[in-house]
Formats: C-alpha cells, sequence, structure tokens
C-alpha cells in the first residue's frame, strides 16, 4: 500500500496550514512543507516553532490527522552550516517530519561528504535524516552519484522522475539501490525530452526564479500530472518497495490558477490513482 502526499512545490502559493487543508480536503495522506527558500528570494514565512505560520499549520495539522513527511530545501555549497540546517531542523521537528531534502552543489567532494555527515549527525537529534536529492543541473545529478555521497555520509537519498529522466539516471540504477536509502518518491511526468527553450507563463509564487534555462523551467513550473507524459513512471514504481510512499511534486502554476488550488490537487492524485490502477503490482490506497 501505497501512501500518497503532495509537495509544497506543487502549490507554492500556499502557506503551510492552508497547504494542509487544501492536501487532507482532497484526499492525501501527507505533505511536504517548504521552510526555507531554494534561493534567497523566495518570500517563505518564518515557521519556527512558535511562529504564527507554523502555530497554524501544526494546529490543521492536529484537526486533520495529515503528517508532514519531508521538509525542504537545503542546498550544499559549500558555504552552508548550521546556521542555514538549524532553523530548518526546529520547524521540521515541530511538524513531526522525518526527512530533510537537501542538494548537492559543492564541487568538492570530500567536503560534500563531511558537510552531510555533519548534518546527518545535528539532524538526528531532531528525528530528522537528510535525504540528498540527485538533480540534473547540479554537481549531484544522478541516482548512483547520491546514493555514493548518501551512504558515506548516513544519508538517504530522494528520487524525482524528472531529474532521474534529465540527469541520464535509469531505471536499472534505480533497482541496484539499497531500498533502504529511499524514504519516498517523488512524482511527476514529462516529455522525452526537455524542449529546446521554454517561457514561464506566469509569474511564478514567492519569487521563486528560473533564470529561463530550459531543464530549471521545466522543473520550476511546468511539470504533468503522472500518467500524463513520457517518463517511465509504470518502470520506476516497480523499481522501489512497494510500500515507498509517493510525494507528487508537479508544479504548473497556470493550470493551477485556472483549477483552483484544490481542483488542481485533486487532478494530481486522480491522475496518480490511474497510474497506479494501471500498474498490475500495484495497489492504490485508500
Amino acid at each position: 500500500m501505497r501512501e500518497i502526499g503532495i509537495a509544497h512545490l506543487s502549490l507554492l502559493h500556499l502557506d503551510p496550514a492552508d497547504l494542509v487543508t487544501v492536501a487532507a480536503t482532497a484526499g492525501y495522506d501527507f505533505v511536504g512543507i517548504r521552510v526555507r527558500g531554494a534561493t534567497p528570494a523566495e518570500d517563505i514565512p518564518d515557521q519556527s516553532p512558535g511562529s504564527a505560520a507554523s502555530r497554524a499549520a501544526v494546529a490543521r495539522l492536529d484537526e486533520t490527522g495529515l503528517r508532514v513527511r519531508d521538509i525542504e530545501f537545503l542546498s550544499l555549497d559549500g558555504s552552508t552550516g548550521r546556521e542555514a540546517w538549524l532553523p530548518m531542523l526546529e520547524a521540521g521537528a515541530a511538524y513531526g517530519a522525518d526527512t530533510l531534502n537537501v542538494a548537492g552543489q559543492d564541487p568538492d567532494r570530500e567536503r560534500l561528504v563531511d558537510t552531510l555527515a555533519t548534518l546527518v549527525e545535528d539532524a538526528a537529534g531532531y528525528g530528522i535524516v537528510p535525504a540528498l536529492e540527485a538533480i540534473s543541473y547540479n554537481v549531484i545529478a544522478t541516482a548512483d552519484d547520491a546514493s555514493r555521497v548518501a551512504t558515506r555520509a548516513g544519508a538517504r537519498v530522494m528520487l524525482d522522475p524528472l531529474h532521474l529522466v534529465r540527469g541520464g539516471s535509469s531505471i536499472a540504477d534505480v533497482a541496484a539501490l539499497d531500498r533502504s536509502l529511499i524514504p519516498v518518491l517523488q512524482l511527476c511526468d514529462g516529455p522525452a525530452a526537455v524542449p529546446a527553450s521554454l517561457a514561464v507563463p506566469t509569474p511564478l509564487p514567492r519569487g521563486m526564479t528560473a533564470d529561463g534555462e530550459p531543464r530549471k523551467v521545466e522543473s520550476r513550473a511546468l511539470r504533468l500530472a503522472p500518467g500524463t507524459g513520457e517518463f517511465p513512471l509504470r518502470e520506476l514504481l516497480r523499481a522501489v518497495p512497494t510500500d515507498t510512499p509517493l510525494s507528487l511534486e508537479v508544479p504548473d502554476f497556470s493550470r493551477a490558477a485556472r483549477l483552483g488550488a484544490l481542483g488542481y490537487a485533486e487532478h494530481l492524485l486522480a491522475a496518480t490513482r490511474d497510474l497506479l490502477a494501471r500498474n498490475p503490482e500495484e495497489t492504490v490506497t485508500r
């Protein structure tokens, strides 16, 4: 049985409490919450324990019975330290999160491993384990590379089909991973090849940027609902344990604006359930 959640990036314009409400109403099992911007330009509300945003989200979690699985987003670029991740861990612990999504952008491999290992040690005190995401335009771009670094540091691995496809990872690469490394599988869809050029059709929420580089525009603003594109999602689902939770990370802010937050969340969930129903080794939750 797979639990299905929705990542904050799918509805980034929502404050955490509103994301929880929409997710619960739509029928999700959990959410992922962005407690720190991926770039300094992102206007993410203060979610330190006791802040207005944190209190509202915790109250909504209690009311709905939903849980927070993962928090994001931390880039390890060679200068990132405790001043960045300790506030995130405090915010995540207040939500009951157990995973912190991180990216590897430090070209110094040994320093990256050491930094991640320090983060792992600090995060353990909060009941949280960092998961290193393979991101196609970062230094750590493939599932195999993420696994090597994460294993040395005592971390886990976050997999996203868009970055697996764009970064050149294969289904065999995923199937070869130690299954205990995968706390959750992100899910989205897209065309087999990234278009040569993409334009963001609407201003992105919270000051999020996509600098015109097609892979970044696609990643941050123009993904497709699971099962509606050409990614090998059925094969990917068979390559990970059948109880691995699925987090729908599908930013398409123009469609979300047309459908409304609840309508878009329902659209993504319906598409995913349809995909799972068409996968003979899958069982749909709820």
